[in-house]
């Protein structure tokens, strides 16, 4: 697929998988450049890094090496682009190589051992935490993650350390991407309903789930978080579970993290003296399977106990923005009603008797339309909300589909609907003690102007 083409251009290069892959191309030496519809941090890193990046859909600012040597280039795009892109369509008019970003995921990994996080929910934390695993062992790795690992300061990283070579990768659900990837092992973190826009139903999606396990041919090189995951062969794990296969026994736990142990089903001792660096119960079953997986790969149990205590986050998941006494600013990725819940129940479980308040952008029109009232009972929660307009991503507005018509449905006297160049002004007639900002859009670009108020 990849033989004697050196020009790789991606359309859509600022999204988060993509950028990744444009980093690892740029770093084996292909003349990498792409296209994406706005700047962001993403872009002006990758500019930083050396690689073009262009924001008119038109090909007047395209280096010519692409317009005339078609022969010599391949495109890689993501479902998200539009129909109506100019770009794109003139690529397939002229009949350039064109690729998804899973196709080419999949072919830059065939022929190395394969760590593979699948997961409606979860896995960009799970594989986030392997790659800070395998950061401490002796082993040769390469990181595609969703997200700014914090300890890699990048959604890729590259370890040489000679032997055989590892690639960690998230594989992502949307329109069966995963299935593009050869896995060696795999940890499955949740198949909770979601994309039923590409599905049409819980059972097409947990279905997918089994496809995506049957490319493993071990069965105990699959791990499965239990009660979140049907179906499923392989070795189930739990944070609270007793009956799952391996569970964690917690020590203690607070703001900063966790202590526990990984024990088996019959309650003996796998793995002690853990702490991983975040909080709440989901991050602590997240960093259980991923120790699994690791140590079932070859890592020792020492490159798991540091790794775990040395992961320092990742760019919205659960991120401390301000933390005082007085004021918590927390900005979390949760676009889903189960991980609205869990970010709320844990930040609740941390913080007993404190006033909430949450800022919540719903992210794509079909998923506010199937899962409102679940939005709504989660929403309900907090103790004060704003909502924004829904962000529609890839998707044209569906009637009636509308953050005005969540708002209706939420059972609580302090919420309300705003865009969001009136939030900070209204941040600034409240009283706040923690405040949450949630979605998966563009709702990270008041994080800045929020820390600047508080901070």
């Amino acid at each position: 697929m990849l033989a004697n083409r050196k020009n790789i251009f991606f359309v859509g290069i600022g999204g988060i998988g993509m950028s990744a892959l444009a980093r690892y191309f740029n770093s084996e030496g292909y003349f990498v450049c792409g296209y994406d519809r706005t700047s962001s941090p993403i872009t002006d890193q990758l500019i930083q890094e050396g690689i073009e990046v262009f924001f008119e859909d038109n090909l007047s600012s395209i280096d010519n090496e692409f317009v005339q040597n078609p022969d010599q280039c391949f495109i890689v795009y993501t479902p998200a682009i539009p129909k109506s892109s100019y770009l794109m369509n003139y690529f397939l008019k002229n009949d350039y190589a064109m690729h998804k970003r899973a196709e080419i995921l999949g072919e830059v990994t065939k022929n190395t051992i394969n760590l593979s996080v699948a997961g409606t929910h979860g896995k960009t934390t799970t594989s986030s935490i392997v790659a800070s695993i395998f950061q401490q062992s002796s082993l040769s790795f390469s990181a595609f993650l969703g997200g700014i690992s914090a300890n890699l300061n990048s959604n890729y990283f590259k370890q040489d350390k000679g032997g055989s070579h590892f690639s960690i990768t998230e594989a992502d659900e949307f329109d069966r991407s995963f299935l593009h990837l050869k896995p060696t092992y795999s940890v499955i973190t949740s198949t909770d309903a979601d994309h039923l826009d590409i599905y049409g139903s819980k059972e097409d999606l947990e279905d997918s789930y089994v496809e995506f396990s049957n490319l493993i041919s071990e069965d105990n090189h699959i791990f499965y978080a239990k009660n979140k995951v049907k179906n499923i062969r392989g070795i189930s794990y739990s944070a609270t579970n007793q009956e799952a296969m391996f569970y964690a026994e917690v020590h203690s736990q607070d703001s900063k993290g966790t202590h526990f142990d990984i024990r088996n089903h019959s309650g003996d001792l796998f793995i002690n003296n853990l702490f991983v660096s975040l909080p709440g119960i989901h991050n602590l079953e997240n960093a259980v399977g991923a120790a699994l997986m690791c140590r079932k790969a070859g890592a020792s149990e020492q490159a798991i106990r540091i790794g775990l205590k040395e992961f320092k986050g990742i760019k919205r998941r659960f991120q401390y923005v301000i933390e005082r006494d007085d004021f918590l600013y927390i900005d979390d990725y949760a676009h889903h009603p189960n991980e609205l819940k869990a970010i709320i129940s844990s930040v609740r479980d941390l913080y007993p008797n404190r006033k909430i308040t949450a800022i919540f952008q719903p992210h794509l029109y079909t998923r506010t339309q199937d899962f409102m009232a679940d939005f709504a009972q989660e929403l309900s929660d907090v103790d004060g909300l704003i909502l924004l307009p829904i962000y529609p991503a890839r998707e044209l507005p569906i009637d009636g589909v509308t953050s005005d018509a969540l708002l209706q449905k939420i059972n609580h006297p302090d919420a309300i609907c705003m865009s969001k160049s009136e939030v900070v002004e209204n941040l600034k007639q409240r009283e706040l003690d923690i405040l949450l900002t949630l979605g998966a859009g563009d709702i990270d670009q008041l994080v800045k102007p929020i820390y600047e108020f508080y901070g």
